[in-house]
């Protein structure tokens, strides 16, 4: 399905279910409620593979706001800090590019990773922050398709595990004046693409 900005992953499969009248029902990885884009829902026997396809790699297009710093590492959260701008664009190319290939990388307190049967989102919203191990994820293709003022977009290539939001970050961080993740969309999600997904109109009128 092409998943709409606003909405959360879990919806998705709520109303698929509803719809379907199957109560086994997954997907292939979270999408953030602000992202939109693909996100392969598995129905009945089908969900028994749902590892196999969260194992794909994953290409994105993400807008970066650099200046801003807040909480969740995107433009909905708290703004923490806020920093001039101040670079050119070959310095942001040379930046990026630095992050292509094999690295380590912290899941986000922002996120449906759990730790001890608990979403990490979920204790960040009640305050709470607590140790992420580092995990290993790969970058095969980042490069900057635009630059204008304090803003960025960015197509991303990238393995399994990679959180985008901290990628911004990352990125805002490398260049000495913070950014945050200010739009997200999946366009391929291993071999399911934005040209195959249905929209999910009908779904979301179901009652």
């Amino acid at each position: 399905f092409y998943k709409p900005s606003c909405i959360t992953s879990h919806t998705v499969v709520a109303k698929m279910k509803r719809f379907t009248g199957v109560k086994r029902v997954g997907h292939s990885g979270t999408l953030d409620p602000m992202a939109k884009g693909v996100l392969p829902v598995l129905v009945g026997s089908a969900a028994s593979v749902q590892e196999l396809i969260t194992g794909h790699d994953k290409v994105y297009r993400a807008g970066i706001l650099f200046g801003k710093v807040t909480d969740t590492a995107d433009i909905t959260g708290e703004v923490l800090e806020e920093n001039k701008v101040d670079f050119t664009e070959e310095r942001l190319d040379e930046v990026i590019k630095t992050f292509i290939g094999k690295q380590m990388q912290t899941p986000p307190m922002y996120s449906a990773l759990k730790v001890d049967g608990q979403k990490l989102c979920d204790l960040a919203r009640n305050g709470k922050e607590v140790e992420r191990q580092p995990r290993t994820i790969t970058i095969h293709k980042l490069e900057c398709l635009e630059f204008s003022d304090n803003t960025a977009r960015l197509l991303v290539h990238c393995s399994k595990g990679t959180y985008i939001r901290t990628l911004c970050k990352d990125i805002g961080e490398a260049l000495g004046c913070g950014g945050c993740m200010a739009a997200l969309r999946r366009v391929t999600a291993g071999e399911y693409t934005i040209e195959e997904s249905v929209p999910l109109q009908t779904l979301l009128e179901t009652e």
